[in-house]
């Protein structure tokens, strides 16, 4: 007989160690045509999955903030263009503004030398004018014409 010291292992238990089959050792399955890279593929962590979507979101935002800063710049061009154009028609207005009041004198100059001039007579004040003076006009003419009248005998 032999004594052992330690683990006893019964012969049920040798017979069941001895027709294990490792799990750990990947080995070609006759059912499923997978090859053995795929067996072996690495399935990653929960932590490198959310590390993944992470930077690839990070990407997207940080294309997305190159074409809103682009966007920015251009809205910034057409804001100064605005400017400039505003100005340009300010300094228009301002202009046609001076012009204005500066005609509205001169308006005004002439309307008072008219006044002055009596050239500024409407028509109903010329024609009531010429009606007065037409009768002296023609006792003129007579008078005129009759020395001459007279001359020619």
């Amino acid at each position: 007989k032999r004594i052992t010291v330690g683990v006893t292992i019964t012969p049920k238990y040798h017979g069941w160690w001895s027709k294990r089959i490792n799990d750990n050792i990947p080995r070609p399955i006759e059912e499923c045509g997978r090859s053995i890279n795929e067996h072996l593929r690495v399935v990653p962590s929960e932590l490198e999955i959310i590390k993944q979507d992470f930077e690839k979101r990070s990407s997207e935002f940080g294309k997305k903030v190159e074409q809103l800063e682009e966007k920015k710049i251009c809205l910034g061009l057409d804001v100064d263009i605005h400017k400039m154009e505003a100005e340009k028609l300010k300094k228009g207005k301002n202009n046609a503004e001076e012009d204005l009041d500066s005609l509205k004198i001169d308006c005004k100059k002439l309307r008072l030398s008219m006044r002055i001039t009596s050239v500024g007579k409407t028509s109903e004040q010329w024609q009531q004018e010429t009606r007065k003076k037409k009768p002296k006009l023609i006792s003129v003419k007579r008078n005129f014409k009759m020395p001459e009248l007279k001359r020619a005998f």
